[in-house]
């Protein structure tokens, strides 16, 4: 084959994956886009205040979090959009550690489990949001009782799936490194942590979605800030189109924040089949 058939080629095949990538991005955002021009058009001329047109949200949301205030952030921004995220991403940060370090100990030790399964089944049996006045009595009223009601209810996945994964481990690899009696340190990075990410990960992506509604139960009590807080003033004073503002928000937001969580999946999952591929 010459080198000119050889480009034509490489360059063919170049366009049609350019072509399929753009037609299932087209597919993703079609139904979405359907979605939203048919509730256009089903409110843009109806009197009831409760369906408000998506446009009309869309730009209550520039108008509020995007152009409002002075200076390069909003004034709702900074008071309630970025106080949000930073609980919500202490909270998780916080609950993602705790339940690898337990669910790893978990996994690696049956005896270990048997001591603390009773507690752990007893306290995931407790919905974190029926839980909010203990928090308050414990925590307060700050931020504290926020960040720890969204660590408590994030946790439980991500113990649960990092339990499971360790578990999953064939049993050869650790009968291996404790015959050629590789450091405790050594078999956390290169096998146990290495083989149950896939399963961490999940429980982390499930994880998300739950601080993220967690963070925003945690500010309608007792808060004086936060998305959560704004959407209840709204509703509470029936301007509907800033509750509606607020729930777009938050859909945004997690929406982001999975992509962002998506692309860190992939990296390490990536340099994990990578691994096993020069292993092997």
């Amino acid at each position: 084959m010459s080198a000119g058939t050889r480009a034509d080629t490489s360059g063919t095949s170049i366009a049609v994956r350019s072509t399929k990538y753009l037609s299932r991005i087209a597919l993703r955002w079609v139904v979405l886009v359907a979605l939203i021009g048919s509730w256009q058009l089903a409110t843009v001329n109806l009197s009831s205040p409760y369906w408000v047109p998506p446009f009309t949200i869309i730009r209550r949301v520039a108008e509020l979090w995007l152009t409002s205030g002075e200076g390069i952030l909003s004034t709702s921004m900074a008071q309630d959009v970025l106080p949000s995220l930073a609980r919500m991403l202490g909270g998780f940060l916080l609950a993602m550690v705790l339940a690898i370090v337990v669910g790893v100990a978990i996994g690696l030790s049956d005896a270990f489990g048997d001591y603390v399964d009773p507690i752990l089944q007893f306290l995931r049996a407790a919905p974190p949001p029926a839980l909010i006045p203990v928090f308050l009595v414990v925590f307060g009223t700050g931020d504290q009782m926020r960040v720890s009601l969204i660590a408590f209810g994030a946790a439980w996945p991500i113990l649960l799936n990092t339990i499971e994964g360790v578990r999953s481990i064939e049993s050869i690899k650790y009968e291996t490194s404790a015959v050629f009696r590789i450091p405790l340190r050594l078999r956390l990075t290169h096998i146990v942590l290495p083989g149950a990410a896939s399963k961490i990960l999940a429980g982390i992506r499930t994880s998300l979605s739950i601080g993220l509604i967690l963070m925003v139960i945690s500010e309608m009590v007792a808060s004086s800030s936060g998305i959560g807080f704004r959407i209840v003033q709204a509703q509470r004073s029936f301007a509907l189109v800033d509750m509606w503002a607020g729930i777009l928000l938050l859909a945004i937001l997690g929406y982001l924040l999975n992509q962002v969580l998506t692309v860190v999946e992939r990296r390490i999952l990536r340099w994990h089949r990578l691994a096993g591929h020069e292993t092997s």
